[in-house]
């Protein structure tokens, strides 16, 4: 009898990812984003908002619903797109917020009306998608609730929602311009300031000198003030015995982060959207791009309350705990933060730690969704730091990516070949001598749109390979975001993926399906998709410098069968000739 309830179970899961969603609700938005003065760390800076807060709104959906949003551009000298991390913009390509890929950007002073379903429930976000706008504070969760008819595998009485990441006090466009100068005058964005938990943190004010009181130079010196309300500690509020979920979503720019609670354990249930297979964690490390829910019982002393803390895995710590205060009661502003010395994480290089728990995460029984037997194609991306006319980039297989003024989505409708060599792609392999622990010997490096094609419904496996950087001795994580899909995640595995050695490590039983996934130092990443979703998306690390610097891809699938991209979406480039003068 199990096995039938099982099996019924399972069917109607895969019954649910194939078939479109019912039509639900029509949920409709009016946004401006625009530059506002925020103090997210008590440091006063021009943060980008939305309708005048930071960060932005919290969509709220359930699934078979279309989120309607129109979006104007109040920011007077740059370009503007959305990407709405996780949404798979089934039949909505045109909506995937990628500039220059899936549409035009959008003008200053100008309104986009983004339309599209979300069609599976899951924790997810959004954020901007043009230059560094992420790393300025352009973001916000987005919450897909279930039909009230679909199962959900584990009981709470209620909800708590957080939003994780790196905060710098320069400007996104001074680190623009260090990441484009030419040899030494290369300037890396550096290690971020601090670590903001639903947008809020806390610099120590003692480390800036104190502004001058009047003009002229009141307004050019930094302000931190350590009583501003807007970097007030997050209060997560809860109720003695009750068991909550936690949505936690990182939209770091840089760091891979750690997340714990003080005192409590979590159980792990949701990734990128996905039910997983429950797994008890003291903390959860969370890389740039990854969203999760964790259950978590209040069931430790009421009267006190305990640290919500992240601190940064990966790389070298430079950047304070961020914190919040995890309250039980009501959870307002007076709670008393805790008396206690912060959580630690494991140490920031304990890279063996954080392979361990990534493989932890599987498939949930009864909510697999089945994986495709065989692969038809692959492809072996290796990521390399390299200097390209005297700049440092990031390449894939060689080639760094750069992009051009006509979307892709449009250069295949329209056959713009002018605008990409549309016949051509990236190798599709790299050589198995090189030398992954060296230096990159890549003087052949070139720039390009890195656009690999294929037919609808192929079966792609990808392995991510990593390297070394141009510093000696040195190897980063690298997460990777597809979007427009969610991938079975196959494994993970230090030197060179071999498939003599390694085929047999892979996981074919229970993979879970994200759509972001870590690469580790010195390591590899394997993962499954399955080309079923007519568009151009993009495949790429889901750091900001490095997307910036050139690491990424673009997957262009079953462009013969793309639907009619709406006027709005073009504009731009080659696409300016399709359109004549009133």
């Amino acid at each position: 009898m199990e096995k039938i309830t099982a099996l019924v179970l399972a069917t109607a899961v895969v019954i649910a990812w194939i078939a479109p969603p019912a039509r639900g609700e029509v949920r409709s938005f009016q946004w401006k984003v625009e530059y506002i003065y925020w103090a997210p760390d008590c440091v006063e800076t021009v943060v980008i908002g939305i309708n005048g807060q930071y960060p932005g709104p919290t969509i709220r959906a359930t699934a078979g619903d279309t989120i309607r949003v129109e979006l104007e551009n109040g920011m007077s000298t740059e370009g503007l797109a959305i990407h709405w991390h996780g949404i798979r913009q089934i039949g909505t390509p045109f909506y995937d917020g990628v500039p220059f890929a899936s549409q035009c950007p959008i003008n200053p002073g100008e309104t986009f009306t983004y339309e599209f379903v979300v069609d599976r429930p899951g924790t997810y976000f959004y954020h901007g998608h043009y230059g560094l706008q992420r790393s300025a504070g352009l973001y916000g969760s987005l919450i897909v609730d279930p039909v009230p008819s679909d199962a959900v595998p584990f009981t709470y009485d209620g909800e708590l929602s957080i939003v994780l990441n790196d905060w710098w006090h320069r400007s996104i466009y001074s680190q623009e311009t260090g990441l484009s100068q030419l040899g030494s005058a290369f300037r890396f964005v550096g290690e971020p300031q601090s670590l903001l938990i639903e947008g809020r943190g806390r610099y120590n004010c003692s480390l800036i000198p104190a502004a001058p009181s009047s003009p002229p130079l009141s307004g050019d010196v930094m302000s931190c003030n350590s009583s501003r309300p807007q970097c007030a500690m997050h209060a997560l509020a809860v109720r003695p015995g009750l068991t909550y979920r936690l949505r936690i979503a990182s939209v770091a720019s840089l760091s891979s982060l750690n997340f714990l609670l003080e005192g409590h354990n979590m159980t792990l249930v949701e990734a990128d959207g996905h039910y997983v297979t429950p797994v008890e964690i003291s903390n959860l490390d969370i890389y740039s791009g990854e969203t999760y829910s964790v259950l978590v019982t209040a069931n430790q002393d009421p009267s006190r309350s305990y640290w919500a803390a992240v601190n940064v895995r990966g790389r070298r710590p430079a950047t304070p705990t961020g914190l919040a205060i995890l309250s039980y009661g009501d959870g307002s502003s007076s709670s008393a933060p805790p008396s206690t010395p912060s959580p630690q994480s494991p140490a920031w290089d304990d890279f063996a730690y954080s392979v361990a728990q990534a493989r932890r995460v599987v498939s949930r029984p009864g909510f697999q969704i089945p994986l495709p037997e065989r692969a038809n194609v692959r492809l072996m991306l290796l990521s390399t730091q390299n200097r390209i006319d005297g700049k440092i980039k990031w390449a894939i297989n060689n080639v760094s990516y750069v992009p051009r003024a006509t979307p892709v989505i449009a250069a295949f409708q329209f056959n713009l070949t002018t605008a990409y060599d549309l016949a051509a792609s990236p190798p599709r392999d790299f050589s198995r001598g090189y030398k992954i622990r060296n230096a990159p010997p890549n003087p052949s490096a070139i720039q390009g749109s890195g656009v690999y094609t294929f037919r609808h419904n192929d079966v792609v496996d990808v392995v991510l390979q990593n390297s070394n950087t141009l510093v000696p001795n040195n190897s980063e994580i690298h997460p990777w975001h597809l979007h427009g899909h969610d991938f079975w995640v196959l494994g993970y595995g230090s030197g060179i993926y071999r498939p003599h050695r390694h085929a047999s490590t892979l996981n074919f039983v229970n993979p879970p399906m994200r759509n972001t996934v870590a690469v580790f130092p010195y390591g590899w990443t394997y993962l499954r998709f399955r080309a079923d979703n007519p568009g151009v998306w993009a495949f790429h690390c889901h750091i900001e410098s490095h997307f910036h610097m050139g690491m990424g891809v673009m997957f262009a699938e079953g462009v013969d069968r793309l639907p009619r991209i709406p006027a709005q979406a073009l504009g731009c480039g080659y696409t300016k000739a399709l359109f004549t003068a009133p």
